[in-house]
């Protein structure tokens, strides 16, 4: 999980990896997007690679990559966990919140 957090800290890694999300790209594809030169681009994507953050297949001289959702399924569970706590906790002041009017509702009052 470390390695997906730090590959991600740098915003054109997240950017090639959002490029990739709905489907693949050839690394020249992606390197259109991008200032940077392409071999900048393609140690990105060597990184994304290594991580687990894209998966690539060959077709002949060239590379296709696509996003792995595998890779960030670790990082995705230790995120969802504060989410998860902070709902319960949201629902817990809410209805906290509410119980006066609705206290007051079944008494008739408004």
């Amino acid at each position: 999980m470390d390695a997906a957090v730090r590959a991600l800290a740098e915003p054109n890694r997240r950017a090639i990896l959002q490029l990739v999300r709905d489907g693949e790209l050839t690394a020249g594809d992606i390197a259109d997007h991008f200032t940077i030169t392409r071999p900048a681009v393609s140690q990105h994507l060597r990184l994304l690679e290594d991580t687990e953050l894209v998966a690539v297949r060959q077709e002949g001289t060239r590379r296709w990559y696509r996003a792995n959702p595998e890779g960030l399924a670790e990082l995705r569970k230790w995120v969802e966990q504060f989410w998860a706590e902070g709902l319960g906790e949201l629902k817990v002041a809410a209805q906290q919140q509410d119980w006066p009017a609705r206290a007051r509702k079944r008494n008739g009052e408004k």
